[in-house]
């Protein structure tokens, strides 16, 4: 069954108003006919619902709700990725599967060694379509959330959210004694839910000063073994040993 997203003022009732680009996805590229049915999610509440549609037009389709479910795509993982500013399309690469392999924040970052330096209407629009990139690849792969694309951070923003988090990890290639699933198996099975962080460098890895202060902050330096990865291929890597881990009781 075909998801799409909508805001909560976009319900009322047992009604469902979807606008914008969905409108021409669901008449012209779906071509999806009246009384067809469709999954609908609120991403503010994060409410599912199973909805008929009643009507296409080019400006909006109107839908019924037939039932609320529940959803099944989040597990008890919040995790976010701080995510180094990486040159061309890779950010959007890790936007994209990151989203399908349950990531629920991203964060870019603005390290000494980006290439890519974004600030001011650039930024803007770059966080913008980077927001697009989540929420199609949230429908694709079912998800119950749009995942967020936070403004650009510096280390220092980094170092004030640590205490926030039950685990804060920053990927580091000079690391060589401790090891990303040690860290992992130290709060696995210490509580229901999870909230953790990655910090991940970009293209020409994390400046020296700034591991030391991540790891001053609080942060726990690992290794993820004795190959060097490409950035985009660290988050997507670590994404999915986090979950393999923790995700629902990792078994």
């Amino acid at each position: 069954m075909r998801k799409f997203f909508v805001n909560s003022n976009q319900i009322n009732d047992n009604q469902i108003i979807i606008v914008g680009e969905d409108v021409n996805h669901i008449k012209n590229v779906l071509r999806l006919a009246i009384g067809e049915k469709i999954k609908i999610c609120d991403k503010d509440l994060s409410k599912n619902y199973v909805s008929t549609i009643d009507e296409v037009t080019n400006q909006e389709v109107r839908c019924t709700i037939v039932e609320e479910v529940e959803g099944e795509a989040e597990g008890n993982v919040e995790l976010h990725i701080y995510q180094g500013l990486p040159k061309a399309d890779k950010m959007e690469l890790i936007l994209q599967k990151g989203t399908e392999l349950g990531v629920t924040r991203f964060i870019p970052v603005a390290l000494k060694r980006c290439i890519v330096k974004l600030d001011g209407k650039d930024a803007l629009k770059k966080i913008d379509r980077w927001q697009k990139i989540t929420e199609v690849a949230s429908k694709q792969s079912g998800r119950d959330i749009v995942p967020e694309v936070a403004n650009i951070a510096t280390i220092n923003d980094i170092c004030c959210s640590i205490k926030d988090f039950d685990l804060v990890m920053l990927a580091y290639e000079l690391e060589e004694n401790n090891y990303i699933k040690s860290e992992l198996l130290k709060i696995k099975g210490t509580k229901e839910n999870y909230k953790i962080a990655i910090v991940i460098g970009p293209e020409g890895g994390i400046d020296e000063g700034e591991a030391i202060k991540l790891k001053e902050a609080g942060a726990k330096v690992v290794s993820l073994g004795k190959r060097i990865l490409r950035t985009e291929t660290v988050a997507l890597q670590v994404s999915s040993i986090v979950m393999y881990e923790l995700e629902n009781g990792g078994n």
